[in-house]
């Protein structure tokens, strides 16, 4: 199991591949970058067709740059606030795939998401899990009588 911390595996010279992934709006984004210079993205009106399409377009994305899944060191993602459905298949897939890999994961919020995000995986650190923050208390409508 994944620790708060972890050592890269990566080779003095060598970049570390990261994959950078925002669901919080019906158009989504995914990315790739090598240390923090991108390589490529993609974006996508998806929607409600974002639990479909999402995999597809990693997977599209890793082969379009000749990478596999397994090359993958290192996920970021945007955690909010956004799109409450959006944000759960966002990081349910970003987590998952962390886990699965057994990279290290980190989020954040606000405008320079990305660039916090990618410094703290640099650094050494891993989330583990993230949790979305909604930017609100949930809207619970009371049950019928």
């Amino acid at each position: 199991m994944l620790s708060g911390k972890f050592v890269l595996s990566y080779k003095r010279g060598k970049r570390m591949i990261i994959l950078s992934i925002r669901t919080d709006k019906p158009e989504a984004e995914i990315a790739l970058f090598k240390d923090d210079k991108k390589v490529d993205e993609i974006i996508w009106e998806a929607h409600r067709t974002l639990v479909e399409t999402i995999h597809l377009r990693i997977k599209e994305l890793l082969n379009t740059n000749s990478f596999d899944w397994a090359d993958i060191q290192g996920i970021v993602c945007f955690k909010g606030p956004g799109s409450f459905t959006g944000l759960r298949i966002g990081l349910t897939v970003a987590n998952t795939l962390a886990y699965g890999l057994n990279v290290p994961i980190a989020g954040s919020v606000g405008a320079k998401w990305q660039a916090r995000a990618i410094n703290n995986l640099l650094a050494g650190k891993n989330e583990v899990i993230i949790v979305p923050e909604y930017g609100g208390e949930a809207n619970i409508t009371p049950p019928k009588k």
